[in-house]
């Protein structure tokens, strides 16, 4: 499919070769948790995986019981997981739920509306990241937003877009930087964020020397790289876990480790406005911005003193 898009390039293949453990384990799970649902038979087996594919697994067992409740809606498996044994990874189950709307035929807006008011729109994420990477010409190449997909929805489908083009075109700068060139001014910002998340959270691809040449090639939307890096963190610090390529992306993007960037997104969390006009989801993430760039300068200046 990738190769499809881009042609045969060896960094493709080596690329996805770090990519196969967790499009395998999103796959394994998807069909583990719709194979046998019961809650005590399912959260052994994901909390079985490795710390640093476990997400992943919560985010496939997540389309699984959102596919079941899609079927059997009166048993509501989704929910009640999100509320028990799938808390610490809400944001990823939220995600997994995305990952099966778009095949869905009702409307997103009526689920995403009964969920967590903040998180929620990791839902339309998952829903972005389907639709980048499944139907490519349609939503690359020809830019398309479904039409059932509105107002801020529209924002969070363009970070999960955004997270699609990581895998897709093998984690190439030059290809990421050509293809979300392509799209208007007033979306790459969103696009960018989502390349920020794929970059410290999927399979670590790129040293550290190609992470700060990616923040260079954002040029303005650096910032949003950096938001994008710091809910990978924020995911990996709600799981009580780490992995060193979400620490490796955290200290080029922010100057510090996973754990601390996560902090940070806690700090910003503090004293949320209600859902206005401006979603809380789009200030906090505003606040993280303004964050990055301070720690940015502080950064900058630590560098000049050491030479």
């Amino acid at each position: 499919m990738v190769t499809e898009r881009h042609g045969l390039h060896d960094d493709i293949d080596n690329s996805w070769l770090c990519f196969e453990p967790v499009a395998r384990t999103l796959v394994d799970f998807f069909y583990e948790a719709i194979d046998d649902s019961r809650f005590e038979v399912l959260v052994p087996k994901l909390n079985a995986v490795e710390i640093e594919l476990r997400g992943v697994a919560y985010e496939g067992a997540g389309m699984g019981l959102m596919l079941l409740d899609s079927l059997f809606p009166w048993k509501k498996r989704f929910q009640a997981f999100v509320a028990g044994p799938g808390a610490s990874y809400i944001s990823l189950l939220y995600i997994g739920a995305g990952l099966v709307m778009p095949r869905m035929p009702q409307r997103p807006d009526p689920f995403v509306a009964q969920l967590d008011p903040l998180l929620r729109w990791f839902v339309m994420d998952g829903y972005g990241f389907y639709e980048g990477f499944f139907s490519w010409r349609t939503t690359v190449e020809q830019q398309s937003i479904p039409a059932r997909v509105t107002g801020y929805a529209r924002r969070a489908f363009d970070h999960g877009m955004g997270r699609s083009l990581w895998f897709s075109t093998g984690a190439s700068i030059d290809r990421i930087v050509a293809t979300i060139g392509q799209f208007p001014a007033e979306r790459q910002a969103d696009l960018w964020g989502g390349i920020g998340l794929a970059c410290a959270y999927a399979a670590g691809v790129v040293d550290r020397p190609t992470i700060k040449a990616l923040q260079a090639a954002a040029g303005p939307h650096k910032a949003q790289m950096a938001v994008g890096a710091a809910m990978a963190a924020k995911f990996r610090q709600q799981a009580g876990g780490s992995a060193p390529h979400t620490d490796l992306a955290c200290e080029a993007l922010w100057g510090m480790p996973g754990q601390q960037v996560a902090l940070i997104t806690d700090e910003a969390r503090s004293g949320l406005p209600p859902d206005g006009d401006i979603p809380a989801y789009e200030v906090w993430r505003q606040r993280i911005a303004a964050q990055s760039a301070e720690w940015g300068e502080v950064a900058e200046l630590h560098r000049e003193v050491a030479q």
